[in-house]
């Protein structure tokens, strides 16, 4: 009899673990899509967490209590049927957290849950991590409950189980860690294959680095070679090892001529580690501003970092005119981008007079603002360095489409829509709010702040804040920076009527419904990671 009980037991403990485990982990979704976004650092995590506001700590609170409440209330119902009592009450925890999933999806994330592999094996950790700890919760309750011979005890041995959803974040933090047994040398390996791959393929490399403008002059460079030589880039703002290796070991490199790999940076050496298993035969620093302050502390380290790009460049290195002096001290060949003149911005495209090989041409593209053309020129004196001339390139830029989430513009039912989503860095968003006073009609900014400005964050998001006076509307989101902002459109002459705070990016749409008329334009300027 006794064998038959502990056998019994030991069902009744697996199945329930796995069952509990399994509904719980539903619950991790959103969790491990903010872990993805923070780039698998727990500290980022657990820094998302805290932050004023969250409810997602508060959220996991009410899931524990309706489970406790309710696992009680069903277990004492259930007491006539014995020992089965406890067991039945485990229906409480299914269905609210089912309820969890449900309410958890009605709010997206914005930056979506990528099932990666590396995110597939994560889940299938955590999952088993969570089993564990459920399992062997569940065995010391049995245990206890074999102890004490307590009635009551026997009806309520699993409500200690609602605590769980309190547990998440460390569990999850706790699954990371584990995963990262395997997922480091993965990664290496990953790394050391593409740099293999690389070294023996015959393409040329351009890299491209600065403090904003990557993606974006990446976009026109690949636009402009296109037209004359097979081009290979790294997705969206894919600029780290594993973002370059993806492209490298996806990819037949005997198809194409060139590869552009845009380079980030958030600390010294960074760049240097790009370059070491991806050496650019070219180069392009697009501009040097304080984005990334937080990491870098000062100024001259982001100076450094974005210099050691130079330092790996082959034949020549573009730089952009505002910061060709700061790299004076380096020995590698160099040419300034100061090429374009007579920029003229409006509503419908930018023009301006290009300048290559002493020879003059007036160009009109459909970019956006001034900025456009700096980075087109920048685009435009490497092309002219790979061999295109500039009769080649004047079509190649005409022929140029919108970058996505980059001042894209987007007509929608007489409204334009000002797409800056990705843009976070001080000059660019000054340059979109240029932009957006070229046009007619009503004009509206919706934006969270800046981000990643150490010491600066106040004061630059102070005179983001100056620099909103005018607009017709301006719509803040959420709380983290919105302070300095609304501080500064106030002391500045911002009328509070015209000002509005709302908590997500999604009321902030919600509103936009409310008072959008034919003929306004309307800027979504800076639209945080979650992380934020």
């Amino acid at each position: 009899m006794g064998i038959f009980i502990s056998l019994q037991i030991t069902i009744e403990c697996v199945v329930v673990a796995l069952l509990f485990s399994a509904a719980l982990s539903a619950t991790y979704c959103k969790l491990l899509g903010i872990l993805q976004s923070s780039g698998y650092s727990n500290k980022k995590l657990f820094s998302w967490a805290g932050k004023k506001g969250n409810a997602a700590v508060p959220r996991q609170v009410l899931l524990f209590m309706l489970c406790a409440l309710s696992y009680a209330v069903i277990a004492l119902c259930f007491s006539f049927a014995g020992v089965w009592a406890a067991v039945v009450a485990l229906s409480a925890y299914l269905l609210f957290l089912i309820l969890y999933v449900v309410a958890d999806k009605r709010k997206a994330l914005r930056s979506p849950v990528s099932f990666t592999p590396r995110l597939k094996r994560l889940y299938v950790v955590t999952f088993f991590v969570t089993a564990v700890l459920v399992y062997f919760t569940i065995t010391l309750l049995n245990f206890a409950d074999f102890l004490w011979q307590n009635n009551i005890f026997n009806l309520l041995r699993y409500l200690p189980l609602s605590l769980f959803p309190l547990l998440s974040l460390p569990i999850i933090a706790l699954s990371n860690l584990i995963a990262k047994i395997y997922e480091v040398p993965h990664n290496k390996s990953f790394v050391r294959a593409a740099k293999k791959k690389l070294a023996g393929a015959k393409i040329t490399v351009v890299g491209i680095t600065g403090s904003y403008g990557k993606t974006s002059t990446k976009q026109i460079l690949n636009g402009i070679l296109s037209k004359k030589f097979r081009v290979l880039s790294t997705p969206r703002s894919h600029n780290t090892p594993l973002g370059l290796a993806l492209s490298i070991n996806s990819n037949d490199l005997n198809n194409y001529d060139i590869f552009i790999a845009e380079m980030g940076a958030r600390h010294l050496g960074d760049i240097a580690e790009l370059c070491e298993f991806c050496p650019p035969d070219y180069s392009v620093i697009t501009g040097i501003c304080p984005q990334h302050l937080e990491s870098f502390k000062t100024e001259e380290n982001i100076v450094k970092a974005k210099g050691e790009i130079l330092l790996g460049t082959k034949i020549k290195a573009v730089i952009a005119p505002d910061c060709y002096e700061r790299f004076a001290d380096y020995s590698c060949q160099k040419a300034s981008a100061d090429c374009v003149s007579n920029i003229a911005c409006t509503s419908s495209g930018t023009e301006f007079v290009l300048t290559l090989g002493g020879k003059k041409k007036k160009v009109k593209t459909k970019l956006l603002g001034e900025h456009s053309a700096h980075n087109i020129a920048l685009a435009a004196r490497l092309a002219f360095e790979l061999g295109m001339s500039l009769t080649e390139i004047a079509e190649a830029v005409e022929g140029l489409e919108y970058i996505e989430h980059r001042l894209q513009l987007i007509k929608n039912n007489g409204v334009n829509i000002l797409d800056d989503g990705y843009n976070s860095n001080v000059k660019g968003a000054a340059a979109a709010l240029d932009v957006l006073r070229t046009f007619e009609g009503r004009k509206i900014a919706v934006t969270p702040g800046l981000v990643e400005l150490g010491i600066l964050e106040e004061s630059e998001n102070y005179a983001l804040g100056k620099k909103l006076v005018g607009l017709d509307e301006v719509i803040l989101v959420g709380d983290t920076l919105i302070t300095p902002v609304r501080k500064g459109y106030l002391e500045n002459g911002g009328e509070q009527s015209k000002l509005h705070t709302v908590p997500t990016l999604f009321a902030a749409q919600d509103m936009l419904k409310g008072i959008l008329q034919s003929g306004d334009t309307v800027l979504f300027l800076n639209d945080l990671p979650d992380i934020y």
